[in-house]
């Protein structure tokens, strides 16, 4: 076999310009020459031998998956965006509070305490609201870190890779539009129950019912118009709707604090007594299964994370807004609780209309109007906050070129992503039309549980992980001049004096390695590249976890010590895990908010979010097993083609300038062939001569 117009030296065939197509065919699969800086391809003259066609094809499949697992840099200016950057902490606050305080303390509540926790729903709420908590901590890390839209999306991009990411963004998209759909739908059956079903029976008159179980009774057309309008609010533009939801989640706070206050006025503690049930008439068990659902009522927190690229000081706002608005909406929710299931037996509560039918029983009349006012203002911030948050993440993935571009189009005028305004208000109109309370929200709860599962994993990664070199300057500003700059360039900590200045420089230099003190280790995680023993801990720590969780769930009783055995080797898996972990050396790199007491905290939230996924049933993880073979279809017969990471050379991206919405990032060059074909687009003129597939390559059995 013979290539036309090739030389050969040294037992190396020189491929020129004018040839390159040749080489195109063979690696048509593996690499693109489209910006090489020579145009040269070398090749071993051994590549038409049998054993380096399984080399190549070995390349080819490596391609694949380093599409796969590229990651985006976050270099560059992190302020930079076409957005309208207008939003004050107080504003993010507001917007993260309004996002959880809705249907979930004026419908959900109601529905725990009578079906699946009595008067331990307040347990099922601190449960959901801890778990939640852990991991708006990794959120606010990453905010800080990644100040773009996107949230979860992105901060997975940065850490872990694009499929994973894909992954979380196509979940981010189900879990805002479910969330839409859902309060539309709880804010005409609150309205409906109020009015004595007055609206219900009309529609029915007109349309009839459903007969299919997988849809609502009847097409709920108030729930429909809802959604439209809502996105109409927010087509004027963010700051306009920020004032309109600060207006309504403060008079939304005004309710629940009347609401908390009767509560206890009118308690009666005979409610939680043996007699009534005793304060935990459905078991831990029920417990466990209302925390599944009750977490359903902090899931709009990542809204805070999708607001970070129209906020004036994300890194300041993001983490002082996650931490006051969960602390704000916990409290507010496990006092509900308490109160609701004191004034009344829980076997007497109306899921519908929980707290107006409560206060009505104890002959506070006056008060279920103030109710009725409270949860008009909740539920329709929660609705501004989820569809306020389902654009900006088909923004940020069309942005990288995973979904289809027009996704990206930002409106002059308004600064927002208006045809994307629309799909989603749309779509999120539609689900609310033909689909029940119940089944919206148990087949959110899944998505969003895998996205706060996969971000807190991801902290754990990026502590570990050395900065590449264009990463180092980036984040926010920490440096008081340009001294401190240079001598704490590759710590990203001030340099304070020479003593210190070495040590952060020392630790640097061995972030991702084993510390010292745990050289023992060395044989079990040594020799690997720096924070790859991490990520691999990482990953069997979660796949641990599962299978913990899992077993324990699904053994309905102890057969003998034998079936304890797999949780004994669970449990030292992941012991042995977290002390892998534990024993490398963290990024020193100084940020306004970073995640305390790592890698426990997150990992805790890893084991706290599994737990809560193992307990939803078989129909919504089957729902959710459709949703993302969907999710992958799109991703291999588009995303992973289109990605803008996949411009230029085999996946490699040239730094474009800043001052548009896609000048952030680059594919991190994880695999030996990109980094190979990443020389030949910049080294010297010795480089082109270097062989792809070397004589010791082709050795190795």
């Amino acid at each position: 076999m013979h290539y036309p117009h090739t030389t050969l030296v040294n037992n190396v065939f020189i491929i020129p310009e004018k040839s390159i197509g040749c080489a195109r065919r063979l690696f048509q699969h593996g690499l693109s020459l489209g910006h090489c800086k020579y145009r040269q391809l070398v090749t071993y003259i051994r590549a038409i031998m049998p054993g380096a066609r399984h080399k190549i094809l070995g390349h080819v499949l490596s391609g694949f998956c380093h599409k796969m697992n590229r990651r985006k840099p976050i270099y560059g200016d992190s302020l930079d965006t076409p957005l309208n950057r207008c939003l004050t902490t107080f504003d993010i606050t507001l917007l993260g509070v309004g996002h959880m305080v809705g249907a979930g303390i004026y419908v959900l509540t109601g529905t725990v305490a009578h079906s699946m926790a009595g008067p331990a729903t307040a347990l099922s709420f601190l449960l959901a609201g801890i778990t939640s908590t852990l991991a708006a901590l990794c959120y606010a890390e990453f905010g800080t870190r990644i100040p773009r839209a996107g949230s979860a999306y992105a901060y997975t991009y940065v850490s872990i890779g694009e499929f994973w990411a894909f992954i979380i963004g196509w979940n981010i998209v189900l879990e805002y539009m479910i969330g839409a759909a859902s309060v539309a739908r709880a804010w005409s059956g609150y309205l409906d129950a109020m009015l004595d079903g007055a609206i219900s029976n009309a529609t029915i008159s007109v349309t009839g019912e459903l007969h299919e179980t997988l849809l609502s009774k009847y097409p709920d057309v108030l729930a429909f118009l809802i959604c439209i309008v809502a996105s109409l609010i927010l087509a004027v533009g963010v700051k306009t709707s920020a004032y309109i939801n600060n207006g309504l989640t403060i008079l939304n706070l005004t309710v629940i604090s009347l609401v908390i206050f009767l509560g206890f006025y009118y308690a009666d503690i005979s409610n939680w007594s043996e007699k009534n049930g005793g304060f935990m008439p459905y078991g831990f068990s029920g417990v466990l299964a209302g925390a599944a659902t009750c977490f359903y009522a902090f899931v709009g927190f990542d809204s805070i994370s999708a607001s970070s690229e129209e906020a004036k000081d994300p890194s300041r706002s993001i983490p002082i807004a996650t931490i006051l608005s969960m602390a704000m909406v916990a409290f507010g929710y496990i006092l509900v609780a308490i109160a609701l299931t004191l004034m009344v037996p829980y076997k007497s509560i109306n899921p519908e209309a929980a707290l107006p039918a409560a206060l009505g029983a104890v002959h506070a009349d006056w008060a279920k109007y103030a109710v009725a006012v409270g949860a008009v203002c909740g539920m329709t911030t929660t609705l501004l906050g989820s569809l306020f948050s389902l654009p900006r993440c088909l923004y940020a993935m069309s942005a990288d070129g995973l979904l289809f571009g027009f996704l990206s189009d930002i409106s002059n005028k308004s600064q927002i992503p208006i045809s994307n305004l629309i799909i989603s208000g749309f779509s999120s109109a539609l689900i609310a039309l033909l689909f029940d309370l119940e089944k919206l929200v148990e087949f959110m709860s899944i998505g969003t549980l895998l996205a706060y599962t996969i971000v807190s994993a991801a902290v754990i990664i990026l502590r570990y992980r050395p900065a590449p070199p264009e990463e180092k300057g980036f984040g926010p500003p920490q440096l008081d001049s340009p001294i401190d700059r240079e001598d704490s360039s590759a710590t990203g900590t001030p340099g304070t004096d020479a003593g210190s200045s070495s040590s952060e420089m020392f630790e640097a230099l061995t972030v991702g390695r084993l510390r010292p003190q745990y050289a023992w280790l060395e044989p079990l995680a040594g020799g690997r590249a720096p924070g790859s023993a991490v990520s691999s801990c990482v990953y069997t720590f979660t796949a641990a976890a599962a299978a913990l969780c899992a077993h324990n769930h699904f053994l309905a009783e102890p057969a003998g010590l034998w079936a304890l055995l797999p949780d004994f080797v669970l449990t030292f898996i992941i012991i042995a895990c977290l002390v892998i972990i534990w024993a490398h050396q963290q990024s020193p790199l100084r940020l306004p908010f970073r995640v305390p007491w790592v890698p426990f905290l997150p990992a805790a939230s890893v084991m706290l979010n599994v737990e809560l996924m193992v307990n939803l049933n078989a129909l919504t993880w089957a729902r959710f097993a459709i949703w993302m073979t969907l999710g992958f279809l799109l991703y291999f017969l588009y995303g992973i083609h289109h990605s803008k990471l996949g411009e230029g050379v085999a996946g490699l991206l040239s730094r474009s300038g800043s001052g548009t919405a896609h000048s952030w990032g680059a594919v991190d060059k994880t695999s030996s062939l990109a980094r190979r074909v990443g020389r030949l687009g910049r080294g010297s003129k010795s480089d082109d001569r270097k062989p792809i597939i070397c004589d010791d390559e082709l050795a190795r059995p």
